[in-house]
C-alpha cells in the first residue's frame, strides 16, 4: 500500500493548523424528544472538532458527551461512510453487528461502510466518546435535525434518514 498522491504542492508548508482547547464549550447541546425511531437524550452535547468543511471532506470528528441514560440510536448502518468510536470516560454501550460491548475508556469500534452497529448509555453515568466518520459528511445537520424527528411525518422522517446516510434495521 502507497500514500495518497500530494495534494499540497508548495515547497516551504504554511501555518494552517487549528487548535480547539478541551475548556471549549460544545457546538451544539440536543433537547430530548421522543419518537419511535433514534432518540438523544436530554443534554447530550456536541464538540464539533473537525467538520466536513473545515477538513475539506476528508474526515469529521466529533465529541460525544452523553449524560446518564442517554439512549443512542438503534442498529443502522451507513452506505456513503465508515464510523469509528473511542470511549474517552465512562461506559458506553457499544454494538459491533453481532454483540453488545460494554467500552470503557480507551476502547475503540471502527465500524466498515455498510457495518452494523448502534451506541448509547445506560451505565447511570456521563459517558464521553469520539465519532470519526470517513471520508466526512455534514453530521452537523443530522445530529442537529435529530431533536426534530418527532414533529416529522413517518416520510419526511424517512428521508431525513436517507438523506443524512443512516439506514436503520
Amino acid at each position: 500500500m502507497s500514500y495518497p498522491d500530494p495534494r499540497y504542492f508548495g515547497e516551504h508548508g504554511e501555518i494552517s493548523a487549528s487548535f480547539r482547547p478541551s475548556t471549549a464549550e460544545p457546538d451544539f447541546v440536543a433537547k430530548p424528544i421522543a419518537t419511535d425511531g433514534p432518540t438523544v437524550g436530554a443534554g447530550t452535547a456536541y464538540h464539533y472538532l473537525s467538520t466536513t468543511a473545515s477538513t475539506g471532506g476528508e474526515y469529521g470528528l466529533y465529541r460525544v458527551d452523553m449524560g446518564p441514560e442517554s439512549a443512542g440510536p438503534s442498529t443502522h448502518f451507513h452506505k456513503a461512510m465508515s464510523e469509528s468510536f473511542f470511549v474517552l470516560s465512562g461506559t458506553m454501550r457499544l454494538f459491533d453487528g453481532e454483540r453488545w460491548i460494554d467500552a470503557t475508556s480507551g476502547d475503540y469500534l471502527y465500524v466498515p461502510v455498510g457495518g452494523l452497529h448502534a451506541f448509547r448509555n445506560e451505565s447511570g453515568e456521563p459517558a464521553s466518546m469520539l465519532m470519526l466518520f470517513a471520508p466526512g459528511a455534514p453530521r452537523e445537520e443530522y445530529f442537529e435535525g435529530i431533536t426534530e424527528l418527532g414533529s416529522l411525518s413517518d416520510e419526511e422522517r424517512a428521508e431525513f434518514f436517507h438523506r443524512h446516510d443512516s439506514f436503520f434495521v
